[in-house]
Order: structure tokens, then sequence, then C-alpha cells
């Protein structure tokens, strides 16, 4: 049976953090924030298992790569205590292939985020395969018409 756990933060910078640290933490990748001049390398880390970017189809294309995607969010936001992002993270059911997983993924973020204009960075980690959780990584401000 699964086990529920569920849990949102905002990412923002007025308790010090950075959405460019959050989405390398979250794809175990290294990414460069524009910013504050910081390279955040968590390649190191083990146990992401499926990544993915997911936009609205009035975004822009290059924000396919995360980097460029959280880059510009750092960038377009210019106060000291700016709130960035919308971070989830939740537990998916030990039960579920990967594949099943994804699906109820992709479902719920596109009805529930993407379709009203925001962009989501998604990530699945499961080290031991005891603690299947999804990463998810929200734009704060929803797209306008003309992708801004």
């Amino acid at each position: 049976m699964a086990i529920y756990h569920f849990e949102a933060k905002v990412i923002t910078r007025g308790i010090g953090r950075s959405v460019v640290a959050a989405a390398a933490y979250a794809s175990c990748s290294k990414i460069y924030n524009d910013y504050d001049g910081v390279q955040h390398d968590y390649t190191r880390k083990q146990g992401c298992i499926y990544s993915e970017v997911f936009l609205p189809s009035n975004a822009p294309t290059e924000w396919q790569d995360r980097a460029e995607l959280w880059n510009a969010v750092e960038a377009a936001e210019k106060s000291k205590n700016s709130r960035l992002a919308r971070e989830l993270i939740v537990a998916l059911p030990v039960e579920l292939q990967i594949d099943e997983r994804k699906s109820i993924l992709k479902t719920f973020i596109t009805e529930n985020f993407v379709d009203k204009g925001m962009c989501a960075d998604v990530n699945i980690h499961d080290t031991d395969g005891h603690n299947p959780h999804a990463h998810i990584l929200l734009t704060m401000r929803p797209l306008d018409e003309k992708g801004k």
C-alpha cells in the first residue's frame, strides 16, 4: 500500500535559496547560475532515474534546457527577496513501475500546472527501490499569451 507524502515549499532569495541550485540538485546535474556566478554541481548525487521539462505551448523552446529556464527565472526577478519558484516533493507508489509513475506525473503536471501557463521541471528519484518520489519545480508566474 502506498504511503502518502506531499511537501510544498517556495524557493525564495529571502532565505538564501536559488532555483538554479534546486534544479541542479533535483536533476543530479551541473548548472551555472548566471545571477550570482555560482556553479552548482550535483553530478555525484545518485538516484535520478527520470528527468523532463514540461512547457506550455507559448513558452520559448530554449527553455526545454533547464539551465536556460531557471536562469531566465533568476534574471526576471530583481528583488533580493524574490519568490523564484514553487517546489513540490511527492511520494510515488512503490507498487507502480517507472512507466506508470511517469504517466501519472505527466497527467498531474499537465492538467494542474502546464495547462495553466506554468513551466514544470520534473525529476523522479529512487535510490534503493523503497522510496520513489518526484521533485517538481514550478515557475511562480504563469506565462502570458506572448510567452513572457
